[in-house]
């Protein structure tokens, strides 16, 4: 081990240990989106997600941070119900509770995640038409078709996904997580594997929708994520160091912290 990684910053390990959470998500100053107590996720005898407690108000943007293992994407998954908390812990989504709630709070949240969800055999049409049976949706004709021009691919609406190229896949998965209108959605990495453009297309979308959506959005792009975020949270080890609103984040400050975190490593 280097000479650094023993003298990492005190901060960063004073913050492994005593997390800063703001009371920025009460309840009492606005309706809460999303409501964590507790929370963890265990693999065998490694919990993925460790006691995680935060609320988020509802069209807020929550930027998830942290090292690779620590927990983002099990706690995402763990929100949008696709992984059962384990123990006590508990957690509600638009007013639905994860455990018991989960069919009820499917129909309101989209996911975007680094499984496209999406049928490669069938064409682009075919695979928004079968996400608007299963949602029901009405007219979902237009529906599609407005999805379609969004993410630029009406042209290519009768072609099969399986020759689509990655940031295509990612614009198609982008119109299947908004084809329910979802009141929250989850974004996995989102800009991960899109060119600039495809980039800026989903800039676009989310610029478009968001005062009426709430968005929680794990990335390693600080820059990205602090753009985007009303809210920031990073997790080390399956636990939240700190959470908090970004109009009371210093983000030289927040940077450094983060990229000390990363630093102690997260096994």
């Amino acid at each position: 081990m280097s000479e650094n990684s023993h003298n990492t910053s005190s901060a960063a390990k004073t913050a492994l240990e005593n997390p800063t959470i703001s009371a920025a998500g009460d309840a009492t100053t606005s309706p809460a989106a999303i409501m964590a107590q507790g929370v963890s996720r265990s693999f065998g005898p490694r919990k993925a997600v460790d006691d995680v407690s935060f609320e988020l108000p509802d069209k807020a943007f929550l930027s998830i941070f942290g090292p690779n293992g620590a927990g983002k994407t099990t706690l995402l998954k763990v929100l949008s119900t696709l992984l059962p908390i384990t123990g006590k812990g508990s957690a509600s989504v638009c007013g639905f509770d994860v455990k018991t709630q989960a069919e009820e709070l499917r129909r309101r949240i989209g996911i975007i995640s680094h499984n496209p969800l999406l049928y490669r055999d069938l064409s682009a049409d075919e695979n928004l038409q079968f996400f608007a049976e299963l949602y029901c949706i009405p007219n979902p004709k237009q529906r599609i078709d407005e999805l379609l021009e969004a993410v630029e691919l009406k042209h290519r609406r009768y072609d099969v996904v399986r020759g689509f190229s990655r940031g295509m896949i990612q614009r198609l998965s982008i119109a299947r997580a908004l084809l329910p209108k979802p009141e929250v959605l989850f974004l996995d990495e989102p800009y991960s594997g899109l060119d600039p453009h495809a980039s800026d297309i989903l800039d676009s979308l989310i610029a478009n929708i968001r005062e009426d959506h709430t968005f929680v959005m794990v990335s390693h792009d600080l820059d990205k994520g602090l753009e985007l975020a009303s809210h920031a949270l990073i997790l080390s080890r399956g636990q939240i160091v700190l959470y908090d609103e970004c109009k009371h984040i210093d983000t030289a400050a927040f940077k450094s912290l983060y990229r000390e975190i990363v630093g102690l490593g997260v096994s």
